[in-house]
């Protein structure tokens, strides 16, 4: 499918921009390279001029917003009324910068994006109690690209979306998709585990992603993960829930009408965006 434009509405759009009058900081969690800044930027026709875009993987803004205090925040936002902060997980103490900006500069719109859920979670969570919108952006949804092109179009590109998912970058360069999804996964998916967990066996959780994925959608046994990646229970449920930290898995609980049951039952573990687990030739 061949698209006339680059950029692709999403869903979470509307709601993004009914909340940019509001005094309140807007969260944006999700994995690397689903289009959060192609999404912000997007929307920029529509923030308050001027806009100072800040990003986190550079080390002069972390160590900018290192000791941050009202002063030297009111110094590095100048005139500025719309302030996005890109990748805020990297950024220590930024939860504690945003309540600043948040209490002390109401005429200034904070919009924050982080890959992270776990670290960007723990950053902001309780200074920003009562400050903030949280929205999540996942890869493309199948509604999106019928909303983009037409039912009968994306029907038949189902078997190809099944292979190689939904990545932005994926749907718009399908005829190199496999070597564009190792690349993502090389450079984005195992460097924010890796970052993540403090990982000095990486090999350990591939293996455990390997395993995960020739039982997709079944009921996790973490006895069964461990046997099959050399690991024991507790460190399979510890990597599981950095996998899930990181968007790159998460786990769908059993359904039963009885609540009870559904507490007893074991959950399916399922992966919220493609990863091409590589062969031992590879």
């Amino acid at each position: 499918m061949i698209f006339a434009i680059m950029f692709i509405q999403r869903q979470v759009q509307d709601k993004l921009t009914k909340r940019l009058q509001d005094p309140k900081a807007i969260i944006i969690f999700g994995p690397r390279q689903v289009g959060k800044s192609t999404l912000l930027k997007h929307l920029a026709d529509n923030f308050q001029l001027p806009i100072l875009w800040w990003n986190g993987d550079d080390a002069d803004i972390r160590e900018m917003l290192e000791s941050p205090s009202s002063t030297k925040l009111k110094t590095l936002i100048g005139k500025a009324k719309t302030l996005v902060i890109d990748e805020a997980q990297r950024i220590q103490n930024i939860g504690i910068c945003i309540k600043i900006i948040v209490d002390n500069f109401p005429e200034v719109k904070v919009l924050v994006t982080g890959s992270s859920a776990f670290e960007l979670s723990n950053s902001i969570k309780e200074p920003l109690t009562g400050r903030k919108w949280e929205y999540f952006l996942f890869p493309f949804s199948f509604t999106e690209m019928v909303n983009q092109g037409n039912f009968l179009e994306e029907k038949r590109m189902i078997p190809s979306r099944m292979v190689y998912g939904y990545y932005p970058e994926i749907v718009l360069n399908l005829a190199d998709a496999a070597d564009r999804l190792r690349m993502i996964a090389d450079s984005y998916l195992f460097k924010d585990v890796f970052a993540l967990g403090n990982l000095r066996k990486p090999e350990q959780i591939i293996k455990l992603l390997q395993a995960l994925a020739y039982q997709v959608g079944n009921e996790v046994s973490y006895h069964e993960l461990g046997m099959m990646a050399g690991l024991d229970n507790e460190t399979v449920e510890k990597y599981i829930t950095l996998l899930e930290q990181a968007f790159i898995i998460f786990r769908l609980g059993s359904f039963s009408r009885n609540l009870r049951n559904e507490l007893k039952k074991a959950k399916k573990s399922l992966f919220c965006r493609q990863w091409y687990p590589k062969q031992p030739d590879q």
